[in-house]
């Protein structure tokens, strides 16, 4: 995605300088168009924009030659918006969106057409979410795969940054679209995002109504960039830090990109938000991310429900994917686990009591060290957008048959006379192969602590030994998939017999039983 260019964003403000000093200044807000998804029943959507201040407003919704609704209003004085809500409408279409402004014996009518209404999900974070269907495992074939998903329509949002919030995206790279080959696989990290055309569809495929997906990432980029000054102070992160460049390549200054890309899009009626962040602060406020990351969440969910009329729900559900692997000799080994770990708000899955109403998709197992784009851009894609699904689909749908998540040790029992750990599962395991290294326990004697590796051992449907004979001291400490690269490509040794999602890492202290606790 690129911004655009000098002369456009020299003739732009030019443009709208014209139109209000005409006395008309009369639009929808940028992402409302033709082909858009409008959020669907039990919510009702918004539809806002600029007028003349002191006009009246009458938005009508049309089939064909019926009208479904109209609802009025007026442009307010102190920002020369308007604003509906809409009200709740069963999912379908397709549908027109008539706005026509009044002032004295002038009227301008604007019209959207070909409107669908479902549900609306917001994709942002760094490069890996920014990837197009392009850049993925099997793109020929995932790129014409659009004939049955014509009610799946995408939007894409240009690159832009703002020390101020901003009430209006400045540019949209793809404005609202049917997708097409095209503009699923233009260019390399520009359009469409790859997990978040492959969730939207995996979606569609469960719920058979319309999907609006709308992409709002950039490269190389940490949270603090995409969070307002408000939850980063809540976090205690008042100042901007040195900035290491080889995991920060894009813009790192706090809040740029939520004033510029996110706080935009604060008024319009969503389903949900998917996040793929992370790798950007493997080495840059990596311990504060067990806050900023909740924080973030929580923020995000207050602005949208604030600006959206209480129409977006309050704790919306929030997925994201906790990072997957890279070879990069630039990486110290703990960064990528810690922040897997802070991900979860150090509890080790979710929801948690920190983070409500979220679902992750676990990616550590999707490693792609031939990757043309590099070892921390993994190709297979589809794979995160099916586990991220799965976690839509129990947490945001209700599902309560849908595993979304690996096992993870219930308690945790030492057997010191037979020098074992014992470990007992939630749910089901399937043990792929035995790894000597991948457990570790941290071994203590004279005031001092290192980890040793924990060799696998017995195991049966839902427990696990493991040998800590090693261990010539006290043993505090057990955790599982603690490096940056813990396995080969969908060959870690725990998964859910079921549904092939792998065992989350996780780090514990033996007296606590359980992770995160």
């Amino acid at each position: 995605m690129v911004a655009p260019g000098p002369v456009l964003a020299l003739v732009l403000p030019l443009i709208l300088c014209a139109d209000r000093s005409a006395g008309i200044g009369f639009r929808f807000a940028s992402y409302i168009d033709n082909y858009m998804v409008l959020q669907k029943e039990p919510a009702g959507a918004v539809i806002w924009g600029f007028g003349t201040p002191g006009a009246t407003v009458t938005v009508t919704l049309c089939q064909g030659q019926e009208t479904i609704m109209k609802k009025v209003t007026s442009v307010k004085a102190h920002s020369d918006t308007w604003m509906v809500v809409l009200d709740p409408m069963k999912p379908g279409g397709p549908f027109e969106v008539m706005a026509q402004q009044t002032l004295g014996r002038t009227n301008f009518t604007l019209r959207v057409h070909d409107v669908l209404f479902g549900d609306v999900w917001l994709c942002s974070g760094q490069s890996n979410m920014q990837m197009t269907v392009l850049q993925i495992f099997n793109a020929t074939k995932e790129l014409s795969n659009t004939a049955a998903y014509q009610s799946v329509r995408i939007l894409s949002v240009s690159l832009v940054q703002a020390e101020q919030e901003l009430e209006d995206l400045v540019a949209v790279d793809l404005q609202w679209s049917k997708p097409t080959s095209e503009n699923l696989g233009h260019g390399y990290f520009k359009y469409m995002s790859a997990v978040c055309w492959l969730f939207g569809r995996y979606l569609y495929d469960t719920l058979q109504y319309p999907i609006g997906l709308i992409s709002s990432s950039w490269g190389g980029t940490p949270i603090e960039a995409w969070s307002s000054g408000r939850s980063l102070k809540a976090c205690g992160v008042h100042k901007q830090g040195t900035i290491p460049y080889d995991s920060v390549t894009g813009p790192s200054e706090h809040s740029v990109l939520w004033n510029a890309m996110i706080h935009p899009l604060h008024n319009m009626t969503l389903k949900g938000v998917v996040w793929y962040q992370g790798e950007s602060n493997t080495n840059y406020n990596t311990d504060l991310y067990n806050c900023t990351f909740p924080a973030l969440i929580e923020d995000w969910r207050q602005t949208f429900h604030r600006g959206s009329q209480g129409q977006t729900e309050r704790f919306f559900p929030f997925g994201f994917v906790q990072l997957s692997s890279t070879l990069s000799k630039d990486t110290s080994d703990d960064g990528f686990p810690q922040i897997r770990w802070h991900q979860t708000a150090d509890f080790g899955y979710v929801p948690n009591l920190k983070m409500p109403n979220t679902f992750m998709a676990v990616a550590m197992d999707l490693c792609d060290k031939d990757s043309p784009f590099g070892s921390i851009h993994p190709r297979d894609k589809k794979t995160v957008a099916y586990r991220l699904h799965l976690g839509a689909r129990a947490v945001a749908y209700g599902e309560k048959s849908v595993t979304f998540q690996g096992p993870l040790p219930e308690t945790i029992e030492l057997l010191a006379d037979k020098g074992w750990l014992s470990l007992s599962y939630d749910q089901q395991i399937q043990v792929q192969k035995q790894d000597d290294k991948i457990f570790e326990i941290s071994c203590c004697s004279d005031h001092q602590c290192k980890w040793l590796p924990a060799p696998m051992n017995t195991f049966s449907t839902q427990t696990l030994t493991l040998l800590i004979s090693s261990c010539h001291g006290t043993v505090v400490a057990l955790r599982y998939a603690w490096t940056t690269w813990p396995c080969e490509y969908k060959q870690c040794p725990l998964y859910h017999p079921d549904s092939t999602l792998p065992a989350p890492p996780f780090v514990a202290f033996i007296t606590d039983q359980v992770p995160g606790h």
